[in-house]
């Protein structure tokens, strides 16, 4: 027999969904993971955009009424987040595209260009919020 002491194999253990509240995602994996949201909001909120642009188009009555809905503001709240949504995915999209082209792949660079999305993508929102809400 030998003398060499093995070494203690990994435990790999199923995790809860309780522990997933204890992971940190690096600011790389939260955009990621809002760049998917967002494409499903945006995906899903289709019908409602359209209609709205129907509406708008089809008669002056038309576009006085939706102008009336998206009035509201619980509407704006909603196309706020909506515009959120279509902003972050635009530019986490091109942060994406340059990534596929092997631009600021290790980890310091796309740990910056995360929160740079991050950061363009709520400036441009409170910039359009401002706009959506009257300010200007």
């Amino acid at each position: 027999m030998s003398d060499t002491a093995s070494k203690p194999r990994p435990q790999f253990r199923n995790i809860h969904v309780t522990d997933l509240m204890r992971y940190r995602l690096p600011m790389a994996g939260k955009v990621s993971i809002m760049h998917r949201i967002s494409g499903a909001a945006l995906f899903l909120a289709l019908p409602l955009l359209i209609a709205l642009f129907a509406m708008s188009f089809s008669s002056e009555a038309g576009f006085a009424s939706m102008s009336t809905v998206t009035g509201h503001p619980l509407m704006k709240l909603i196309l706020l987040g909506l515009i959120w949504g279509y902003l972050h995915h635009f530019c986490a999209g091109i942060r994406y595209l340059v990534l596929d082209l092997h631009i600021g792949i290790d980890k310091e660079s796309a740990a910056k260009s995360a929160s740079a999305v991050l950061g363009a993508s709520l400036a441009l929102t409170v910039v359009f919020g401002l706009k959506l809400f009257g300010v200007w």
